[in-house]
């Protein structure tokens, strides 16, 4: 009798497991085979890291598309434009070892641009990218796809749109997005990074800096800015802008370009 139990309860707890491991692989798919030659293909960031670091940064894009939803408005999607979401997502958190965009649920892809409503009808349809402020839309990002795509095609530049929303995601982690990112900068060295945000931008309206002018706008939209220099030029940007850069080091624990 009593081996009878044992053996019921083995059998049971098996089924536990089994039916555990089932539900792992439907909610968690493995990772496409086409990832790693999609990220060698068209994102220059992964092409610099380790053997090491491009099998992580694969299983980190992975987690990210298991949990965000891509849907296209007016366009299709396809596994490119997933990978390159995923991609901007995961770069710009790549030195926190156990970050992840858990509170972003769906990423909108439109054709085109679009306006502060996220439609693609009516005036001022001149937005790339946008991350919801509040109600149902808090937990949504909306890109232009032409835009996600250019970013990483020309690797030149110095300008990634799916970059600069995910950063305004993480300086919004702290409550507020200001350019000021308290979770990822020594309280110390906030008022001194506002200080060199300030200066740059008088160099940038004096006509005497390479940054995109766009960065004038505020403390925040410098941040997302210079932060597509940093990921996109690191070797520029250290060699025009040495303070910037050695403050985004330390901002994302990282030295991009350096695999």
């Amino acid at each position: 009798m009593a081996y009878a139990l044992v053996l019921l309860a083995v059998l049971l707890l098996g089924g536990l497991i089994w039916n555990y491991r089932r539900r792992s692989v439907a909610v968690s798919p493995p990772a496409s085979a086409s990832y790693s030659d999609l990220l060698e293909e068209h994102v220059a960031y992964y092409r610099a890291l380790s053997n090491e670091e491009k099998a992580v940064f694969e299983q980190r894009v992975d987690q990210f598309l298991s949990h965000t939803r891509i849907e296209g408005v007016g366009t299709t999607v396809d596994e490119l434009d997933r990978v390159l979401v995923a991609s901007s997502a995961v770069i710009t958190i790549f030195g926190f070892k156990d970050w992840s965009f858990y509170r972003l649920t769906t990423v909108l892809l439109y054709d085109d641009r679009f306006n502060t409503d996220f439609e693609t009808s009516g005036k001022n349809r001149n937005i790339l990218g946008m991350v919801g402020e509040g109600g149902a839309l808090q937990s949504t990002m909306a890109l232009s796809k032409p835009a996600l795509h250019e970013g990483f095609a020309n690797e030149t530049s110095k300008e990634n749109t799916g970059i600069h929303e995910f950063v305004h995601l993480l300086d919004k982690a702290d409550g507020s997005t200001d350019g000021a990112p308290e979770y990822l900068l020594d309280r110390n060295h906030l008022k001194p990074w506002l200080q060199l945000i300030h200066a740059s931008i008088a160099d940038i309206q004096k006509n005497r800096s390479d940054i995109n002018p766009y960065a004038t706008t505020n403390e925040a939209e410098f941040f997302a800015v210079v932060s597509e220099y940093f990921f996109k030029r690191p070797d520029l940007l250290k060699e025009k802008h040495p303070e910037l850069f050695a403050t985004l080091e330390e901002i994302f624990q990282q030295r991009p370009g350096e695999g």
